[in-house]
């Protein structure tokens, strides 16, 4: 396999850590980024552009990150609010009134981060065409009720959660959270991510698809009293309901779902672009001033949630919009804070080590939160720095 781009010296481990992610682990194509106190120092990328083609995965070359996206969603929040546009302990329907409906008064903002807006499932699904209609679903949350009482637990809102956070966005500016980041944050510095990719921009996009590989370990393979197969398989379990809120899910390789804006599931980035948007939010890069203040960094790694997860049953850890350092998702230390991509791809920060990670890859694992071979990469980063 031959491996492009450059390592810092001391983080060679990274390097043989992503060559053994094709030799053993069953990657196609891939790339991984990693800056240190806004100095990028990794920067690799192989294997094919397609997961299913021959051509070469070339610097620039990006890919859906599946759930990576609420990551980068989030940030739109915590800068709405950072400015004092948004209030987080303000009840959703005080922006959004149509959203009161159903016993839903007392959810608030920071319920939407935190996953505790008891939303996770739609009573009807929608279809894939409904789902690229900015309008829809919004308007099915709007409509649904809660499945527990808001703020008294918490379950991963694995779909619903685009339309909470984008349609709170478009209460507040009047665009859509795409439009808002591309506006302030990726345009003005000059990141290769996107969520509503360009046409322009549709060449640099490779063909993502399921890979085999050995057996994962850890994350979701923890076994808690209902196992996660058995949740997955039952029809009625908000497991199940929860991935089943668009019905069947779209084909993420569609030029029309590339080009919609899903703030849970479909931005489309590079390695680089991911990993230095960690980076600027947690501090300044070249050419560009940190996002987040020390404040809002706080905000983003404070645990708002933990423990059993009534949607991914196992125990999760979650801050405002961001996973935090866990079992079911290993960052690089308990400070750490960002967001796995449902099979694979992986996007944090770590303040406390100035450390900021980005990886993706055309090939979707089964995992769900802790993918082998982005934990591969995450470790040998860890051993660079000596941790």
């Amino acid at each position: 396999m031959d491996v492009h781009g450059t390592v810092a010296e001391g983080f060679e481990p990274v390097r043989d850590a992503f060559v053994r992610n094709f030799a053993a682990l069953g990657e196609r194509g891939a790339a991984v980024a990693v800056y240190r106190d806004g100095q990028r120092v990794v920067d690799l990328w192989a294997g094919t552009k397609d997961v299913d083609g021959t051509d070469p995965w070339e610097r620039g070359t990006a890919q859906v990150v599946r759930s990576a996206t609420k990551g980068v969603a989030a940030a739109v929040l915590l800068l709405l609010h950072q400015r004092g546009l948004l209030d987080l302990d303000a009840p959703v329907g005080h922006y959004w009134p149509e959203f009161k409906a159903r016993g839903k008064e007392r959810v608030l903002v920071r319920h939407v981060l935190n996953h505790r807006a008891g939303l996770p499932v739609l009573d009807q699904p929608l279809t894939p065409e409904q789902a690229l209609d900015p309008l829809r679903g919004p308007e099915a949350v709007a409509a649904q009720a809660p499945a527990w009482e808001p703020g008294t637990g918490h379950g991963y809102h694995a779909l619903t959660y685009g339309w909470l956070l984008d349609e709170l966005v478009r209460r507040v500016t009047g665009q859509g959270t795409g439009a808002w980041l591309a506006s302030q944050i990726t345009g003005p510095l000059g990141l290769d991510l996107w969520l509503g990719l360009p046409e322009s921009e549709a060449g640099r996009v490779g063909r993502v698809g399921r890979v085999e590989g050995p057996e994962p370990t850890g994350g979701l393979r923890a076994r808690p009293k209902r196992s996660v197969t058995e949740a997955y398989e039952d029809p009625a379990s908000l497991t199940r309901r929860a991935f089943a809120a668009i019905t069947p899910f779209p084909d993420q390789n569609d030029p029309a779902y590339r080009a919609a804006a899903l703030p849970a599931t479909n931005a489309i980035a590079t390695a680089d672009g991911l990993a230095r948007f960690y980076a600027t939010l947690i501090g300044d890069t070249v050419g560009a001033a940190r996002l987040f203040t020390p404040q809002t960094v706080a905000l983003a790694r404070a645990e708002e949630s933990a423990g059993p997860d009534r949607v991914l049953v196992v125990g999760t850890r979650f801050g405002l919009g961001y996973m935090l350092h866990g079992s079911a998702s290993p960052f690089l230390t308990p400070g750490s804070f960002g967001h796995p991509g449902r099979g694979g791809a992986l996007g944090f920060a770590d303040p406390d080590t100035g450390i900021a990670f980005g990886y993706v890859t055309n090939g979707f694992r089964k995992t769900v939160t802790a993918d082998p071979r982005a934990q591969g990469l995450v470790r040998a980063v860890r051993g660079a720095l000596g941790l």
